[in-house]
């Protein structure tokens, strides 16, 4: 996988510094097919881990998307990402890699339209005419460090094209290397175990019922957390031992899209009835379009591509593979370093005295929980510089500490926070 995962990681990061962020909310809004169509296609290519698409979901809705938007963005986000469809041609070949993405915006779109169809008040509360929404104000200018000065003219730089590709640099090989390693190396783990531990007839009981191990996988795969690239080698391991592919399509949809985290979240924030939609359209997607796999398409067109035959036991591995995964064995481990060693306020400023003092006159400290990733982060942060009162703040993910300059209120600030799914320890 390595040789695709460090391509996806790139076009990940390429997508993160050059298209605005703005784009994803401006057509959101309206509780209607366009907005969930629109919604489904920012989504299918955002490579946004399972944990880290709630708070930016919530974000978008606290924004002004719509019920049935923030749904579709939910549902389509997380099942795919332009870093697991490349992983997912290089183990499972290309027609599960068109498939994938496909099912994924269909079942967005399913989704979504039944939210805002079973949603009678489809839009959040606006602020009055005149009044300016607190949670709207733009943040964009404040610098990383948390110093809160504007620094738009000094760093003209940073928005040209070196700037932005050092920026995607940095996201691709850094931060989703911090959000997604860790449970990359999970999946492939467990692949491992699965290929040694479970008997190639393990699955011979489902052979004549597929409809019967889709319902064995949702059963594991909802509550439990996977995410898009990491549930590959886990489907693909299972295929291996007899796993129907309508099955291993189950676990790609449901395992990355639903989670104990997403769901709570989205009762909490969106409501029961919204959940109850969104985890239907779920399941009845993944099930119905695995069983149109299984019944209706040519079942050598999901062979993984790892399966073995004669001819692998003769073949080396190229030295260009080998290579990838030296490459990407280091970037995980950099990753890894950084993120318990390394903290996250990094300062992009030239006046680096300015900014330390004023991170030493931070008069507010709190801690949130429930960040899982540098998305988390981002989001956590953004929704406090939207407070009232707020000039600087910085969130650091490995502790959970925010510290907070400026005359704010402390319950905004916990609203605010809570809002995203987050919440602070008291």
């Amino acid at each position: 996988m390595s040789p695709f995962l460090l391509l996806g990681f790139l076009l990940a990061g390429l997508m993160h510094a050059f298209i605005p962020g703005q784009i994803y909310s401006r057509y959101l809004a309206k509780p209607s097919f366009s907005s969930v169509l629109y919604a489904a296609l920012f989504g299918i290519p955002l490579p946004l881990c399972s944990c880290g698409v709630i708070p930016t979901a919530m974000s978008l809705r606290r924004e002004g998307a719509s019920k049935g938007a923030v749904a579709s963005f939910l549902i389509a986000t997380p099942q795919t990402g332009v870093d697991s469809i490349i992983a997912t041609y290089s183990l499972m070949g290309l027609p599960f890699a068109i498939v994938r993405p496909f099912i994924a915006f269909l079942t967005a779109l399913f989704g979504g339209q039944m939210v805002n169809m079973a949603d009678k008040d489809p839009s959040p509360a606006l602020p009055r005419e005149g009044e300016e929404s607190q949670h709207n104000k733009p943040v964009e200018a404040h610098c990383e460090c948390g110093c809160g000065h504007n620094h738009e003219h000094s760093h003209e730089h940073e928005h040209s094209f070196i700037g932005k590709l050092k920026e995607a640099l940095s996201y691709a090989f850094l931060e989703m290397m911090e959000d997604i390693g860790k449970w990359l190396m999970i999946g492939l783990i467990v692949a491992g175990l699965i290929t040694v531990f479970v008997p190639d007839s393990f699955f011979e009981i489902f052979k004549d019922n597929s409809l019967a191990s889709m319902l064995l996988v949702l059963c594991f795969s909802i509550p439990m957390y996977l995410c898009a690239t990491g549930s590959i080698p886990i489907a693909v391991a299972l295929m291996l031992k007899g796993l129907t592919p309508g099955a291993a399509l189950v676990l790609l949809m449901a395992g990355p899209a639903c989670n104990m985290a997403s769901i709570l979240v989205i009762n909490k924030v969106m409501g029961r009835k919204t959940l109850i939609t969104y985890l239907a359209s779920i399941i009845i997607g993944a099930v119905g379009f695995g069983l149109a796999i299984d019944h209706l398409l040519p079942r050598e067109w999901f062979i993984p591509t790892i399966a073995p035959s004669a001819e692998c036991c003769h073949e080396e591995t190229p030295l260009f593979y080998w290579i990838c995964t030296g490459v990407l064995v280091l970037l995980l481990i950099n990753a890894a370093w950084h993120h318990y060693h390394g903290g996250h306020s990094h300062c992009h400023c030239h006046d680096t005295e300015t900014c330390d003092s004023q991170i030493k006159k931070h008069n507010m400290e709190i801690t949130i929980k429930g960040m899982n990733c540098n998305h988390c982060r981002a989001n956590a942060e953004k929704a406090i510089l939207a407070c009232q009162g707020v000039t600087s703040a910085s969130v650091d993910l490995a502790s959970g500490k925010a510290q907070i300059d400026g005359n704010a209120d402390i319950n905004e600030i916990r609203s605010a926070i809570e809002a995203l799914g987050f919440s602070v320890a008291e």
